[in-house]
């Protein structure tokens, strides 16, 4: 019987009708769900106790697009052609584009439901924008530009939910601040909107399969770490916020109990996480580093203050390799019969690799000390190359350091985010808990994958994962 929803009446015995429902907090770390908090999360707590439940590996890079479509179709980044927010769309200089819900070929969960008769409500699961169609409804993500937009499917869902349930909150707005305490209100009110909705939604809309992704725990581990967290490097003790994201789970988690109440009996609830969030040191200037050894020249001089590299006029016949900045370094290669003016030898491709992999892996820190860099090749992680991958995926410092597109630092490395306050970065292990799944035994598990969620979920319906899914499910290990 689940933990919290109501019995079936005895007098109105009924077919058995498995459901699942699956709440997904954006960058919720293993150690705060499970232990740090867990005395003041009761609603997790009790689902956790339970239930299955164990720390759920991520993909590399742990990104939040590609990572939650990752989940729901059971493949890796390369197979989707989605490597990260912004991807190059060919191989020519004009920059990256964003990816969408049309970047995404691959079968999801609910496209299999819809195909066996299922319904389906589907909440904000990037990137879902523009919605598309599905036996159900479905309503956008935090990549939807406005509220403007045409965020739902179908289109006259948007209407319904602004009448019966207020504004939905996609996002919030400039989260990249020094204000600290607005992180925190919009933080609130974009949770409780969404919740809002989603209540709504599963009071209103038929379904067998539920899936809402929150991003409140992301925002503010970006906004609010280094207040949280005592070894931040800039961690201050006895802050006015150092029980700011704990208050802030309190909450959610009352948000999760009036959720929970639609779980009946025949309900599987799931709560996950696509990745985890640790202390972030800094930035590493890569295309800086790039211009230091050799492999990327400009028409100009160096800028004297920080300038994306957008805004540089680059020498092609001078330059190998550039670099973007992120959560992780994405490098390109300026190849011969490849890129428009090429100047690497196709024959030669592999040996500058090689090249940069030995040099971005020796890298020191800004105290001298090797900072345990990861450059990989996107054949070694990944089944596919789908779109245009990049050349090179580099993993800075464990995560612990992002990589800094810009120039005009003055140096190799830097404290102050070129996109905005942040405090955190991506860790690489989220969360995985189940209740309530038939058959399963209660307790933690360990080798859990982001991908063998859509594995679960499919079969807790009785059907087989996507063909080519990487996962398997939790029921069967």
């Amino acid at each position: 019987m689940a933990l919290f929803g109501k019995k079936k009446k005895e007098d109105a015995p009924a077919a058995k009708r498995q459901k699942v429902m699956v709440l997904g907090l954006d960058c919720a770390p293993p150690e705060h769900i499970f232990d740090e908090y867990r005395d003041e999360i009761p609603n997790l707590t009790k689902l956790k106790e339970n239930g299955v439940w164990g720390p759920l590996e991520s993909i590399t890079p742990p990104i939040t697009v590609p990572a939650w479509m990752c989940m729901m179709t059971s493949k890796d980044p390369g197979t989707l052609g989605i490597y990260g927010f912004r991807n190059r769309k060919d191989h020519t200089y004009d920059g990256l584009e964003f990816a969408t819900s049309f970047k995404v070929k691959e079968p999801t969960v609910w496209d299999i439901l819809s195909e066996a008769g299922k319904d389906s409500i589907v909440v904000s699961v990037p990137p879902s924008y523009p919605p598309k169609p599905l036996k159900g409804v479905q309503v956008g993500c935090f990549l939807t530009p406005s509220n403007e937009a045409e965020y739902t499917y179908p289109k006259e869902l948007k209407a319904e939910m602004a009448a019966g349930a207020g504004e939905f909150i996609f996002d919030i707005r400039n989260f990249r601040t020094d204000n600290t305490q607005y992180i925190l209100d919009e933080a609130y009110k974009m949770t409780t909107a969404k919740f809002a909705n989603a209540n709504w939604l599963l009071e209103n809309k038929p379904w067998d399969f539920f899936v809402m992704v929150e991003m409140g725990p992301d925002r503010l581990n970006h906004g609010i770490w280094s207040f949280i967290d005592p070894n931040h490097p800039r961690y201050v003790p006895d802050n006015p916020y150092k029980d700011s994201l704990r208050e802030y789970y309190r909450f959610l988690d009352g948000k999760i109990g009036d959720i929970l109440k639609h779980a009946d009996e025949d309900t599987t609830v799931l709560v996950v996480s696509d990745h985890g969030a640790k202390a972030m040191v800094g930035g590493v200037c890569f295309n800086e580093w790039l211009v230091n050894e050799g492999y990327l020249g400009f028409e100009e001089d160096m800028p004297s203050e920080v300038t994306p590299l957008n805004k540089m006029n680059i020498d092609w016949s001078k330059t190998k390799a550039w670099g973007d900045g992120g959560y992780y370094g994405r490098l390109f290669l300026n190849v011969e019969g490849r890129e428009p003016d090429g100047i690497i030898p196709a024959a030669d491709y592999e040996k500058v690799r090689d090249e940069l992999i030995a040099k971005i892996e020796a890298m020191v820190d800004h105290e001298g000390n090797p900072m345990g860099n990861k450059a990989h090749k996107p054949e070694d992680i990944y089944e596919n190359q789908n779109g245009v991958a990049p050349d090179l995926i580099v993993i800075f410092g464990e995560l612990r350091w992002r990589s800094v597109g810009s120039l005009g630092h003055g140096s190799l490395y830097t404290f102050e985010n070129d996109t905005g306050p942040d405090e955190a970065n991506h860790a690489e292990k989220g969360i995985f808990i189940m209740h309530n799944a038939p058959g399963a035994t209660p307790g933690p598990k360990d080798g859990l994958h982001l991908w063998d969620v859509h594995c679960t979920i499919l079969d807790l319906f009785g059907l087989p994962p996507a063909q080519g899914a990487l996962g398997t499910s939790v029921l069967k290990k």
